[in-house]
Parts: structure tokens; sequence; C-alpha cells
């Protein structure tokens, strides 16, 4: 029952204790805390000392504390658990060597710069260990059929050798073309794959042991994104090369995650390189002189990625390439600006590089799901005979994260359908050039 005002404790005890409450003696001294009745000398006294059971439970998450050595950093961390891009479960960070695999502990975390080991949670099968990429990456998906790898060797791969680990190929060297083939990657048409073909077919050539130019003509600069090269404005590039006269060789860097794979940038720069070629000599011929100057003799393959039109900076492409691939989107307008492909292409055989013929037509974004995409691909099919591949790349979200990350699809991620794709383009490419020959 209430006080006779309303207000307050009750006279007469409720029936519950107060025995987990906290010595709060100074607070009562000062009239604030809990009011303690006279009547009830066994709830003060629960109040000067904490119960039995709390003593104990105080003493048992004491002991695990101190097993576990968790320091106010490693709290700070969080629970650990990094998800899988792209998969329902989830990759614990293990603090602790995995028996028998003799992997130091994960360091670092804290920060999100460092790399370590981490099991995915995968039901039915044995937790597969995933390489954690440094700088805070998401963990690389597609990684976990390399399970029968220790965690020490997965920490050290780099991800070129992830990926074909996951792979299980067991083609490690496909075969290298009689002498180096350029090819252009060209279609006036925007979003049809240039760049993604470029920069894919590229990775795919390189890890089967073959060397790779990627000149990137594109003033986007996609492709030196998506093989992770700085492309600021300003930094040496195709433009200094094209404009300036500056040797090739300045130019290209090495592709750090995949070895054998290397890359000549372009900048915002090279947008203006159109009107500024106009005045220049020989304008349609300043790529074909880059690459004769340059020492090509250790390369298997230059791909040229070209921007979405017909402009200098494609004829540039055309005249110092011997092989044009075209890819093509399974859709009818991408039909409709072929013709004008076609007939640029036939100009610049006839006046300019008579060595120039299309040896690769690729069908992209492709989707099984509608007749159209099928009809597309059975009418370029019939209009251009073999030098259709007959592999088909499909829409993939993964060929689309993968340049997020600086990646190609076939180290982001080997397992998904459009790296098996883009792998076997390659392979149909490679292996097609040694049965011409």
């Amino acid at each position: 029952m209430a006080s006779p005002d309303a207000v307050g404790w009750p006279d007469e005890a409720v029936g519950f204790s107060f025995g987990s409450a906290r010595d709060e003696s100074r607070l009562v001294a000062v009239g604030l805390g809990w009011p303690r009745f006279p009547a009830q000398a066994s709830h003060a006294a629960v109040q000067d000392e904490p119960p039995a059971q709390a003593d104990q439970a105080l003493s048992a998450v004491s002991r695990e504390t101190d097993a576990r050595n968790v320091s106010v950093p490693a709290e700070a961390q969080g629970s650990g658990t990094v998800r899988t891009r792209g998969k329902p479960a989830t990759a614990a960070v293990s603090a602790a060597p995995a028996p028998g695999g003799g992997a130091p502990p994960l360091t670092g975390a804290a920060d999100g710069h460092g790399g370590g080991v981490a099991t995915a949670d995968v039901p039915g099968s044995p937790p597969p260990p995933v390489t954690v990429p440094p700088q805070g990456r998401a963990v690389t998906p597609g990684s976990a059929p390399a399970a029968s790898m220790s965690p020490a060797r997965m920490t050290a791969m780099s991800p070129a050798q992830a990926a074909l680990a996951a792979l299980g190929e067991t083609e490690r060297e496909w075969p290298h073309p009689p002498s180096c083939r350029v090819l252009t990657i060209a279609n006036q048409k925007g979003g049809v794959g240039k760049t993604t073909t470029a920069v894919n077919l590229a990775a795919c050539l390189a890890l089967h042991g073959t060397q790779v130019l990627v000149v990137d003509l594109d003033p986007q600069g996609n492709a030196s994104t998506a093989l992770d090269i700085d492309h600021r404005a300003g930094k040496p590039s195709v433009y200094n090369v094209l404009v300036d006269d500056q040797p090739l060789a300045g130019i290209v860097q090495h592709v750090s995650a995949i070895p054998g794979l290397y890359c000549a940038p372009a900048t915002i720069d090279l947008a203006g390189a159109e009107i500024e070629l106009v005045p220049m000599v020989a304008r349609e011929a300043r790529l074909n002189r880059a690459l004769a100057s340059y020492d090509a003799s250790g390369l298997d393959y230059i791909l040229i990625d070209c921007p979405p039109s017909l402009g200098l900076l494609t004829v540039n492409a055309l005249v110092a390439a011997t092989e044009v691939l075209i890819p093509i989107q399974c859709e009818y307008y991408a039909l409709e600006g072929l013709e004008q492909l076609l007939r640029t292409v036939d100009l610049v055989k006839g006046h300019l590089n008579p060595d120039l013929r299309i040896s690769t037509i690729l069908l992209t974004m492709y989707d099984g799901r509608t007749r159209l995409a099928a009809q597309v691909a059975d009418e370029v099919r019939e209009h251009f005979g073999e030098v259709v591949l007959n592999a088909i790349i499909p829409r993939s979200v993964r060929v689309s994260e993968a340049p997020s990350y600086g990646q190609s699809v076939i180290t982001y991620d080997p397992g998904s359908s459009g790296a098996q794709a883009y792998l076997d383009a390659a392979r149909e490419m490679a292996f097609r050039a040694v049965l011409r020959d």
C-alpha cells in the first residue's frame, strides 16, 4: 500500500527481495538511493554484502576472462565475424592457429589493415580456410575449394594463385602464339562489355603462363581501374605517348595481383587527344609507331581497349592491330551499329592496315531467360560463322562487382558463372590461334 499522501514507497513489505542491490549507504546519507526500512534489517544486511551466488558468478567470469586474455583493444574489435560476399554463410576470423595448420593468430584486425585466415561456416562440410585480403577488403568469394591447403600457405598465396587453386585448374599453361598477337577490342556502341572483356581475357591468359599487355585507350580509364592501376590526371599515360611522343615503355606498369600482366593506363587527359591529334602528321598511326618502337619480344598478347566511338583513338587502335575482337551484346540495338563498325574496319584495311582482319566475335550479356538473346546469338553465328566463339558471357553480378575491388572477375570470384565463361573464351582464343597457325 502507498503512503497516505499517495507518494513514496509502501509502508509494508511487499514480498520482493533486494538481494542483488548494491551498497548505497552513501547515497542514502545524502538523501538519494533506495530507502531503508527499519523493520527490514535483512535488506540492509544484504545491501552491505553481496550474496554468495553473485560472488561465484563474478569469480567465474573473471577466470574465463583471464583464460581468454581479452584486452580492452581486443574487446573493441567486435565479434570478429567476416561476411563472405555473395555467400549465405559467414566466416569467423580465428584467433588461434588451426589444429595442424600452424597459422599465426590474426593480427592488425582492429584497424582493418591486417591479414589472417578465416573459416567459412558451410553446413555439412569442414570449414575451409578463406584468405582475408589486406586493406580491409571483403573476403574473396569462390576461394572455398582450396580447403585442402594449410592456412599458413593460404595466407601467403596471391590472388592469382588462390584463383587457380579454387578453379582446380589442370592446364597450368596454355599454348603460346608463334608471335605477339595484337588485338583491338572495338565496338562503337557503349555498354557492350569492351573493357570488361579486355580485362578478364587478359587476366585469364596471364594466369595460364602468357605475357599480356593491356593498352587502355578509353579516356574513362575503366580498364586501368579494373586492374588497380593509378590513372589520376597528370600521371604518365597513353595520352603522353600519342601527343608528346613519349616511349610506351615509360608508362607501362605491372599489375601486382597477376604475374605476367601489364597495363598502359589512360587518364582523363586522353579526352582531348582527338582534337590535339588533328593537325599532326600521320595522326592515325601514332599508336602503331609507339608499339613498333616498344620491345614486345617477351609478350604474347597486346589487347587494346577502345572508347565507344569510331574517332581517331579507335582508328589508331585499328591501324596498330592485326586482329579485331568485337564484343556483341545479345540485344537488338547491338546489331544496328555493327554495320558501321564493319565498314570502318574495311576502310582501315583498304587504306591504312592491309593485315587487319576480324578474328574473334564474343557474345556478351546473354540472358537465357529471353528469346531475344537466343535469336540474336543465332543470327550472329549464322552471319559470321566460325569467328564467333562458342563461349557466351552471361549476365553476372560478379562481373560488375569485380572492378570496384580493383580485380578481374577471375580473381574476385573464380567460381562465378562470369568467371567460368571468360575462362572458356580465353582458352578458346588461345587454342584457336595455335590450330589455325
